[in-house]
């Protein structure tokens, strides 16, 4: 079978229902009722985007940290998001629960030919580059342009390194880390002219263009950006307490000690480990 080409979904080995799924969809039904709760029935979809947003972020924060009690729980709370969705659409007529977890399955089938059926794509680009295929034929968008598919609300990070790596599929990418490198250092330079010339537009650019570029620098290296960032301002957080904690030591606080004094405790907590 060739890249892209659809793949019936195919017989697999099915399981009972999980007794707790079926419980946790028929307590979202109760929740639902005339009878039920009354800001579980006040929802709507627009309503849940926040809480959606705050509990998939709860759980990459716990996937972070390595706490699995509190990745369990997390994951129970989106998957809530997703139950409480389907329940709302199913109370309008629109798709049950079931159809949600039918629909994703036969995609998995589907995109997944070198799996279930006859894709002779083993290794993980030609894997990515079969799945963009298989996606943009199923969407009928051969005629339409590479990066429609791109989710434009996601986080700036994210949003630009997926878009680096789509179009490194089709080849468009830097060879060489020292091409990208070099990419970067001339980004720098010109955010420095723009700067020095106070052009606020032209620093908007050239500060963007710099970002996108570092984000190409961290994807080249095989590293995510929203991970790298995240952990690099945990840092800076972690460093931050100690020096708050070393300013209460010697009787001062923050906001009234000069950048001098500031910058000597923080080079102190950045090279002794043990005081953040």
């Amino acid at each position: 079978m060739v890249d892209g080409e659809d793949v019936e979904a195919t017989a697999i080995d099915l399981q009972p229902v999980s007794p707790g799924f079926e419980r946790l969809c028929e307590i979202m039904r109760r929740l639902r009722a005339p009878d039920g709760c009354p800001w579980d029935r006040e929802q709507t979809h627009a309503s849940l985007v926040p809480g959606l947003l705050e509990e998939a972020y709860e759980v990459a924060d716990a996937i972070r940290t390595g706490d699995d009690a509190n990745l369990r729980e997390e994951l129970g709370d989106l998957l809530l998001q997703v139950v409480i969705h389907a329940q709302i659409a199913s109370e309008e007529g629109r798709f049950t629960i079931e159809d949600v977890a039918r629909e994703i399955g036969d995609k998995l089938v589907r995109r997944h030919p070198h799996v279930f059926g006859e894709s002779e794509a083993r290794d993980t680009g030609a894997v990515l580059r079969q799945w963009d295929a298989i996606k943009r034929a199923e969407k009928s968008a051969g005629d339409m342009p590479y990066f429609a598919g791109l989710t434009r609300a996601l986080p700036a990070l994210m949003l630009a390194q997926k878009a680096q790596t789509k179009a490194a599929r089709v080849k468009f990418d830097w060879q060489e880390i020292a091409d990208v490198v070099a990419k970067v250092d001339e980004e720098l330079r010109e955010a420095k002219e723009a700067i020095a010339a106070r052009d606020a537009a032209a620093m908007a650019d050239e500060l963007g263009d710099l970002l996108f570029a570092v984000v190409n620098l961290v994807r080249k290296n095989e590293l995510d950006a929203e991970t790298v960032l995240a952990a690099a301002t945990e840092k800076f957080i972690a460093r931050f307490h100690a020096l708050e904690r070393e300013l209460q030591a010697q009787g001062k606080q923050l906001g009234a000690v000069d950048l001098a004094a500031l910058d000597e405790i923080w080079s102190r907590v950045k090279t002794e480990p043990d005081l953040a």
